[in-house]
């Protein structure tokens, strides 16, 4: 298949979702082609069977904002005709969608189906405002396919935005042939002198993710044992972070590395995930460090009781309740194996649920079933 794909190329989950999907499907001989305003961060290089076309935005001086999803409504239609796409693939709801609508409406009378992916705050918090609740529930309606992340955000989004039509759950993925454990443990020397266990965290640092809260769990477990912090990532709250790091003189234990491009070699060297998100519609960041055999701390928050089970490859606690987390993670971090063996178990119940190569099929099953119904709902037209 030639398939479009339409992402927020920024650092956050549904783009890396995307992207990640993108090259699972060109190594599976699809031709892709990302149109969005700029390079997706993971991207670079991946493919011969990819290609990237960036939507460039006019500005004017009539217009306090630029019109972005006029110009890649127009992108995406350009791309279709020229690379005979059969189909656009859009992650994240606002604008995407309402963008990808217009361009089936420009590609007429070529069929030019369109999926919409929903991945979380697009529907939980973008499209849930009421300036842009009624053109998200329209584009959703409109839309040729419809998938969610989770049981959660598909059955929120039914409940919130009263969709009629019907919504498939395809859980996001990791390439467990990529997140591993790190056979070779020596590079954790470069923060762990003396061999102290080590956390981290990965997140787009925004205010949901609670990365305050990151520190606050460390520092409790800080007090009965000697441990490290890695923080991956960057955003609006490392600030935030950083000061609260400082305040509690822990600035020779946590260490901010910002974006990286390959978590997975630093997630292969954690001793413990610790995500303490107010809502998470799944929680992609704890499946990677599941996948690299690394136990996670998380709340029971949206999407991640999918994820984590609680237990037996890591901790759920309710949202900021940070002494019951730092409880959790000593008991894990204290055991006599250091938890490797609720490690195992985690990449293990990673493998049998959330792997590429069980998913990205489901993918491709769900294009071909919206590709027959478009066809046949032509044929019935003539």
């Amino acid at each position: 298949m030639k398939i479009g794909i339409t992402c927020y190329p920024t650092y956050g989950g549904s783009g890396v979702v995307a992207t990640e999907l993108g090259i699972e499907l060109a190594a599976r001989g699809h031709e892709v082609h990302f149109i969005s305003y700029a390079m997706p961060i993971r991207l670079n290089g991946a493919s011969d069977r990819i290609s990237y076309h960036e939507v460039e935005v006019t500005t004017y001086p009539l217009f306090d904002h630029a019109p972005y999803t006029l110009a890649l409504a127009t992108k995406m239609a350009e791309v279709a005709e020229e690379e005979s796409l059969d189909v656009l693939h859009v992650h994240y709801a606002i604008p995407h969608s309402v963008s990808a609508l217009l361009a089936r409406m420009m590609a007429a009378p070529r069929a030019l189906p369109f999926i919409t992916t929903l991945h979380g705050t697009d529907i939980t918090l973008v499209g849930n405002n009421r300036s842009y609740l009624p053109i998200t529930r329209f584009a959703i309606e409109q839309s040729d396919g419809v998938t969610a992340i989770s049981s959660y955000l598909r059955d929120r989004t039914v409940r919130e935005f009263e969709i009629k039509r019907p919504i498939e759950v395809i859980p996001n993925f990791v390439n467990c042939d990529l997140y591993m454990r790190a056979p070779d443990q020596s590079p954790k020397a470069r923060w762990t002198r003396n061999g102290e266990p080590l956390l981290m965290h990965l997140s787009n640092f925004r205010p949901v993710k609670r990365v305050t809260d990151v520190i606050e769990i460390f520092a409790l477990i800080r007090e009965k044992i000697s441990v490290k912090l890695l923080m991956i990532g960057d955003g609006p709250d490392r600030g935030a972070a950083e000061y609260l790091v400082r305040k509690k003189r822990l600035s020779k234990d946590v260490f901010f590395l910002g974006k990286q491009d390959r978590v997975q070699e630093l997630l292969g060297l954690a001793d413990l995930f610790v995500l303490p998100s107010d809502a998470e519609s799944f929680g992609l960041a704890a499946l990677e460090a599941m996948a690299c055999e690394t136990p996670v701390l998380a709340t029971n928050a949206g999407g991640l009781p999918e994820v984590v089970t609680h237990g037996v490859d890591g901790y759920l606690f309710e949202p900021r309740d940070v002494a019951s987390a730092a409880r959790f993670g000593l008991e894990i971090l204290t055991r006599p194996d250091r938890g490797r063996a609720m490690g195992e178990m985690a990449r293990a119940n990673a493998r049998r649920r959330y792997c590429s190569n069980d998913i990205v099929p489901m993918y491709e099953a769900y294009y071909e079933k919206v590709l027959r119904s478009t066809a046949n709902a032509a044929q019935t037209a003539r």
